[in-house]
């Protein structure tokens, strides 16, 4: 009782709220519940339950920015399967959930989060504490992980070859984080089908991007002072996208009369703007990522990658 009493007195709240938090139960709001397990992280106290399973009924899904349209649909999918099969879950960012990570506390954990390395990640993923990640794959046979990402290079090399087959020759690329999946994925699937078909890609056409819409904005913005526009600028997500789409409206541009744009995502402003986009089905993601965490508890499945397929999405932003 006086660890419940030091983390209700430093929390500000009663008791009984640290004991319904540490029992996960459902009547707490999400900021008490994540002060409460922050404190309880940094002053390492993780009551054990003594249940006969001895096993924690908690799932942490861990992300890093809070992108509130890409996140919503894949803690819906989570969220559902997990209290199907009558799991908890908590969601953290990276600064609170690595002693969460670390402790009895939970029984896994699914990971969308770029700032967390592999070397962490496979230090925590024991055959006690499994780990789905959802942007990435680890090759270590040591590791307890299983992957379910998007399979986004065929998907990208379709859109490609149909902007080709649409007649467009000359083409810019705005990129994400270079060292994530997704990014390596993407411009792969890019860069192949424009070989394929004996484009060459002018790489004073290739802007860095970090999935922001400021970053979108800014690579636009540079676009446009080359006054060499690309007929076709292909974005690595929808965000980028429509920050490009802003920049270039700004300095008279249309689109798609003066320059064709494509995103990747297909997020609800995406849909709102007409952007043509590569829709990635992220219920979907988030409720099979949860599946697989799951069974992985039990023991019941393999560690071979789950990959989903996307499709495109036409829309007024491609002449």
């Amino acid at each position: 009782m006086s660890g419940l009493k030091e983390i209700a007195r430093l929390a500000d709240v009663s008791v009984s709220t640290v004991s319904n938090v540490l029992n996960g139960r459902k009547n707490v709001g999400q900021d008490t519940r994540e002060r409460v397990l922050r404190l309880c992280s940094e002053h390492g106290y993780f009551p054990h339950k003594g249940t006969k399973s001895d096993k924690s009924n908690t799932i942490i899904f861990v992300f890093s920015d809070f992108d509130r349209d890409y996140y919503l649909k894949i803690i819906k999918g989570i969220s559902h399967c997990l209290t199907e099969n009558g799991y908890d879950l908590i969601i953290c960012t990276n600064k609170s959930s690595t002693n969460f990570m670390r402790s009895k506390f939970a029984s896994g954990t699914i990971s969308l989060d770029r700032n967390m390395t592999d070397e962490y990640l496979v230090s925590v993923a024991t055959p006690q504490f499994p780990v789905v990640l959802m942007d990435r794959i680890i090759d270590n046979e040591y590791a307890n992980t299983k992957s379910v990402i998007v399979d986004n290079y065929p998907v990208m090399c379709e859109m490609v070859q149909a902007l080709v087959d649409k007649g467009f020759k000359t083409f810019g690329y705005i990129g994400g984080l270079e060292f994530t999946l997704d990014h390596k994925e993407r411009y792969a699937g890019f860069i192949d089908t424009l070989a394929k078909n004996g484009i060459v890609f002018d790489r004073r056409n290739y802007f860095h991007g970090d999935y922001s819409e400021e970053s979108g904005y800014q690579a636009a913005k540079i676009l446009v002072l080359s006054n060499a526009l690309p007929e076709v600028l292909v974005c690595a997500n929808d965000n980028m996208a429509l920050g490009a789409i802003k920049a270039l409206e700004e300095n008279g541009l249309r689109v798609p009369e003066d320059i064709s744009i494509t995103g990747f995502d297909n997020s609800d402003a995406a849909a709102m703007a007409g952007l043509t986009t590569i829709a990635i089905p992220r219920y979907e993601s988030g409720y099979l990522a949860a599946k697989e965490l799951l069974e992985m508890i039990k023991g019941t499945t393999g560690r071979e990658p789950f990959k989903l397929n996307a499709t495109i999405q036409w829309r007024k932003t491609v002449k």
